[in-house]
């Protein structure tokens, strides 16, 4: 059975089983490895993607639920780091081991589409679904408060 949904602004079109978690379509189908597996059970929040840009769980989300939507991942910020949360990123020094990064980026962008201007308990809340083993939260907070100063000056 094909799934077809849009994919960083290309349609695509799969041949998956339509249980199969949106995660393994993404990585193992289409090829684009940026969003990552972590726990499985949609509780670190690596496996973070957009659909018709709300912030989901790639690795529980069924392809089948994604037919006819947009759906977005790391891959769709830049390719050449000039996003803002990505030079805020980098500014910030925040990733470690960098395991979570995609998914923390990706719930960065959707609070960022939603809330011009957060605030500390704004970018906490809409954060908190990502876990950091190396703990860079005041990192991730600082770069998430940067690039939307910088969003919002463009």
């Amino acid at each position: 059975m094909a799934i077809s949904f849009n994919l960083n602004g290309s349609a695509v079109s799969v041949q998956s089983e339509p249980d199969t978690p949106l995660l393994w379509v993404i990585r193992d189908e289409i090829g684009l490895t940026g969003t990552k597996f972590g726990c499985g059970k949609a509780q670190c929040g690596s496996c973070t993607v957009h659909v018709n840009g709300s912030a989901v769980r790639a690795c529980q989300t069924p392809v089948s639920s994604v037919s006819g939507k947009k759906v977005a991942t790391v891959e769709s910020l830049s390719a050449d780091n000039s996003h803002p949360l990505q030079k805020a990123w980098i500014k910030h020094q925040v990733p470690q081991c960098g395991y979570c990064q995609s998914g923390q980026l990706m719930s960065a962008a959707a609070l960022l589409s939603k809330n011009k201007n957060p605030s500390d308990s704004d970018i906490d809340a809409a954060m908190a679904g990502n876990l950091c083993r190396c703990g860079t939260y005041n990192r991730v907070r600082a770069a998430v408060k940067d690039a939307a100063a910088e969003m919002r000056r463009a």
